[in-house]
C-alpha cells in the first residue's frame, strides 16, 4: 500500500494546493496528516495564501482517503469544519508487517519496539534517527524551518522517501 504523509499545513492554500498536486501526482491510497491543519499558531507567522476555509474546501473531495492525528494548533472548533475526523493524539497503520505509529509529535513518545516506525511533524523540520525506533518527520508543507523545503514522505514496499513538493526525492530509508 502507498502512503503520502504530511504535516503541518497551518491554514496555507497555496501550499495546500501544492501538496494535493504531489498527492495525485504520486497515486497514494491514503493521505496521512500529522496534524496543525487549519491555524497558523500563536508562535508561527501567517503562511503564504493563509485560508482555513479553502484548505477545508481543498481537502474535502478527499476525505474518505485521509487519516488525521490532532496537532497541537488543532481546536474543536477545526474539527466541526473539517470533512473529515481528527481522529486522536495518536494513530496506528499496519503495513507490511510494520507498525507505523503516527502523532503530531508535541505529547508523550507512546511505548515502541525498535522495529516500529514512529512519524511526528511538530518541528517543522525533516528528520531521520534511530534511537530503539525508527523516528520520521516529513517537515512542514507550509512553514519549513532550519533551511529545510517545503516536503512530505511516501511509504511504499517497507521503503519511506522524502521528497520537496515539487516531487524531487531527497532521502531515503528502508526497514
Amino acid at each position: 500500500m502507498k502512503l503520502f504523509i504530511a504535516s503541518d499545513l497551518h491554514g496555507s492554500a497555496k501550499y495546500c494546493k501544492e501538496m494535493l498536486e504531489a498527492f495525485a501526482r504520486e497515486r497514494a491510497a491514503k493521505l496521512l496528516l500529522l496534524g496543525d491543519i487549519l491555524y497558523h499558531g500563536p508562535r508561527n507567522p501567517l503562511p503564504e495564501g493563509y485560508s482555513p476555509k479553502e484548505v477545508c474546501e481543498l481537502l474535502a473531495p478527499l476525505a474518505k482517503r485521509i487519516m488525521c492525528v490532532r496537532g497541537n494548533c488543532d481546536a474543536e472548533v477545526d474539527q466541526m469544519v473539517l470533512p473529515f475526523p481528527i481522529t486522536a493524539d495518536y494513530a496506528l497503520v499496519f503495513a507490511d508487517g510494520i507498525n507505523i505509529y503516527l502523532s503530531h509529535g508535541h505529547r508523550e513518545v507512546p511505548p515502541m519496539t525498535e522495529d516500529d516506525v514512529y512519524i511526528t511533524g511538530h518541528t517543522h523540520v525533516p528528520v531521520i534517527e534511530k534511537q530503539g525506533c525508527l523516528h520520521l518527520n516529513p517537515g512542514s508543507v507550509s512553514l519549513p524551518k532550519e533551511s529545510s523545503e517545503r516536503g512530505y514522505i511516501v511509504y511504499e514496499n517497507r521503503t519511506f522517501t522524502f521528497k520537496t513538493l515539487a516531487g524531487r526525492e531527497y532521502k531515503q530509508v528502508t526497514v
